[in-house]
């Protein structure tokens, strides 16, 4: 398993989960924005082996608002949320061409059905990954290519913990207000979990989802059906 990621820290913290669980790593820290990085990746790896599962699962989410949106902001959220998965999926497919291989993307629930304001930006490049699978699904199915996508809703991460924090302690009240509002849409009323994400990646992953090709599954507990 190859773990790829900007943040030194992010792959200590999955380094330590896969030392649990006896599992054989490597990890390669990279600027999933940077093309040039992402095809030193695969240029490094061994042809006669290439992995066989791809998930992408690279993504930034920050707020500002539409009006306020300059180039070299959209090319940042675009080139980690959208592009890095149209490059990440290319290498791979080239790489294994003659093999097959699955491929899972994540996207979210805002490409679909657009909640909080400000992210009209996150929204577009998300809605973008959802287009790759679908398009990859038709056009390499037959070459032996399974590839899905997943939706995020609200999972506690990190990151989504950062933002309560951010609107409690700062009183942002339009902050306040769209996660009361979000929360009230959730058919059991809790956010989920990353294990909870990762049960479903395992699935799209494995040979239990043989007949599963070019579909686009929510993780969000309800809200997209709310």
């Amino acid at each position: 398993m190859s773990l790829l990621d900007v943040n030194p820290e992010g792959l200590s913290n999955a380094v330590g989960c896969l030392e649990t669980a006896r599992c054989q790593h490597s990890t390669y820290e990279i600027d999933l924005a940077d093309k040039k990085k992402i095809d030193q990746f695969w240029w490094s790896l061994d042809a006669e082996s290439p992995p066989d599962i791809l998930v992408n699962n690279a993504g930034v989410y920050p707020m500002k608002g539409y009006l306020d949106v300059d180039e070299e902001f959209l090319e940042k959220v675009f080139n980690v949320n959208m592009n890095a998965a149209f490059w990440m999926c290319q290498n791979f497919i080239r790489l294994r061409k003659e093999r097959g291989g699955t491929i899972v993307n994540v996207s979210s629930i805002e490409a679909v059905l657009p909640f909080k304001k400000d992210m009209v930006h996150y929204g577009m490049s998300k809605a973008g990954v959802i287009a790759l699978t679908r398009s990859l699904a038709r056009d390499y199915g037959k070459s032996g290519f399974r590839v899905n996508v997943v939706l995020l809703g609200a999972i506690r991460t990190s990151g989504t913990r950062s933002l309560v924090k951010d609107a409690i302690l700062n009183v942002k009240l339009d902050l306040v207000k769209s996660g009361y509002d979000f929360q009230q849409r959730l058919a059991v009323g809790r956010w989920g979990e990353p294990d909870e994400v990762a049960k479903v990646v395992l699935f799209l992953s494995s040979d239990l989802a043989s007949y599963v090709q070019g579909a686009i599954v929510p993780v969000d507990e309800g809200f997209l059906s709310s």
